[in-house]
């Protein structure tokens, strides 16, 4: 009984560990759409054209939605079933922080008795919140009928962005991944 008490733990902390993915995913979908008709896709440019990033960044968006969708058994084609379009957001997010040691919190840091001035002791000192920024990025993929040119299928994945080159091209195909992951809708993983 005491060995199942020490990996109960260990358990729990493994199952929150990988169960945190750095992309959170949603889908929706129109449940009328019989999504074993649709074999082939194009990319839809005026839908691509409209996306507000820059052209190194939705190329390499679109490499990794095209080497998802051939993964799974599509074909590129002139006369598609399915359009494939994208758009995305960003926002920034700001985080403050009051750091409750050192200065700028109750204990040391003040002068005299209760931070009177009258020498060191226990009081309030000099507040100094840091600051820190991160860019959240939002992906939309929109899967298009392209007969009916009505959304069947749209995928979004949002997760924090980063300016470094090597690591940049491994999180688009990681956010790419992350949300074909869900397409056909009903499919288990």
């Amino acid at each position: 009984m005491k060995q199942v008490l020490k990996i109960v733990p260990f358990l729990a902390l493994l199952i929150i560990v990988t169960s945190c993915s750095s992309i959170k995913v949603a889908t929706d979908y129109d449940k009328q759409a019989n999504f074993t008709n649709y074999k082939t896709f194009a990319f839809y440019k005026t839908g691509i054209d409209k996306a507000e990033i820059n052209d190194l960044d939705k190329r390499r968006i679109l490499r990794a939605i095209e080497a998802e969708l051939l993964a799974k058994g599509f074909t590129k084609s002139e006369n598609p079933d399915l359009l494939v379009s994208l758009f995305t957001k960003s926002s920034q997010r700001v985080d403050v922080y009051n750091n409750a040691w050192g200065y700028g919190a109750w204990g040391w840091g003040g002068w005299g008795p209760y931070g009177a001035g009258f020498g060191p002791g226990w009081g309030w000192g000099w507040n100094q919140p840091s600051v820190s920024t991160s860019t959240e990025g939002v992906l939309y993929i929109d899967l298009i009928d392209a007969s009916k040119k009505e959304l069947v299928w749209q995928g979004m994945g949002t997760g924090y962005l980063t300016q470094n080159m090597e690591k940049k091209e491994a999180l688009i195909k990681e956010f790419v991944a992350e949300i074909l992951a869900e397409y056909p809708p009903g499919q288990k993983k």
